[in-house]
């Protein structure tokens, strides 16, 4: 039986933890409620990461976000399910750092032995269904914990897809007994692309199984069909994002909320400038659980 629920972050806001930012991390020591790290990056044995990591874990809640798992790929030819040898350095980095929650992404990005370097979509089918599950099965026994599923950015759909995204997500989390990672941008990304309403997949998403969201920044191409948002992560979260964020943690109440910003790395001060807007609103949520007046949780 694996232990539950699926994540013990505090529902506070996060931020991914970059190397360049640990000097500013140690002297501000900043009142967040833990760090992000992916977990491909510290599947080594040593040295100066780890010391940083270890450090940090120490003051800190961590969270470990899987980016190589490839949840959604097919197995080599001749092997059953994800490759043993990574689920065995995962195994390896949660029993040392014992972190809060383990995420991956709803994607494939292997093919048989080739990997590559990417989140790429699935068919939302049966047949995937299953695949994932199975998978997930995997991993959650491997690791002896639940981990968190995330919902993907995506920029095509598939024709053969028979499964609307959020009933696809809903019957994972009722199989596996994962929970799910809400990144809120990719909601939004994903229906601005598709010509859809992001209110309503909202609506029809499982908003009962999350235990962790993310907001992080896009960046907008103008197509003679219309706008393409690409899920970029290198600037600051845009405003419907917030609007999207602030209305379901009204529902859902408070979550523990990573911003990610991975690329053009703003000054730290910046990024714990957009980690006390997602404050703002967690605290709004918390004092309105307690009968608080409602308009607190504005952004």
């Amino acid at each position: 039986m694996l232990p539950a629920p699926a994540s013990t972050l505090p529902p506070l806001p996060g931020l991914g933890f970059k190397p360049e930012h640990f000097a500013a991390i140690r002297g501000l020591r900043p009142a967040l409620g833990f760090f992000e790290v992916h977990a491909e990056n510290y599947m080594g044995a040593g040295g100066p990461p780890h010391a940083m990591l270890a450090a940090l874990r120490a003051d800190y809640g961590l969270s470990l976000h899987g980016v190589g798992l490839s949840i959604g790929g097919l197995p080599v030819a001749g092997a059953r399910g994800l490759d043993p040898a990574h689920l065995a350095r995962l195994r390896a980095l949660v029993d040392r750092y014992q972190p809060e929650s383990f995420s991956e992404h709803l994607a494939w990005s292997s093919h048989g032995a080739a990997y590559l370097n990417d989140l790429l979509p699935l068919p939302y089918t049966p047949e995937t269904l299953t695949l994932v599950c199975d998978h997930i099965d995997q991993v959650q026994e491997a690791l002896g914990m639940r981990m968190l599923l995330e919902n993907p950015s995506t920029y095509l759909l598939f024709a053969q897809s028979s499964i609307p995204e959020t009933a696809f997500l809903a019957e994972i989390a009722r199989r596996t007994g994962c929970g799910l990672l809400l990144d809120v941008n990719n909601v939004f990304v994903s229906c601005t692309n598709h010509r859809q309403d992001p209110r309503a997949y909202l609506a029809d998403f499982p908003l009962h199984a999350v235990g962790e969201i993310h907001l992080g920044g896009h960046a907008a191409e103008a197509l003679p069909s219309g706008p393409l948002l690409i899920d970029a992560h290198d600037r600051p979260v845009a405003d419907p994002v917030w609007a999207l964020y602030a209305e379901v943690i009204a529902q859902i109440g408070a979550q523990p909320t990573l911003i990610e910003w991975d690329n053009d790395l703003p000054d730290f001060p910046q990024l714990l400038a957009e980690a006390a807007r997602a404050g703002v609103v967690l605290a709004g949520a918390d004092l309105a659980a307690r009968g608080g007046p409602r308009h607190a949780a504005a952004c």
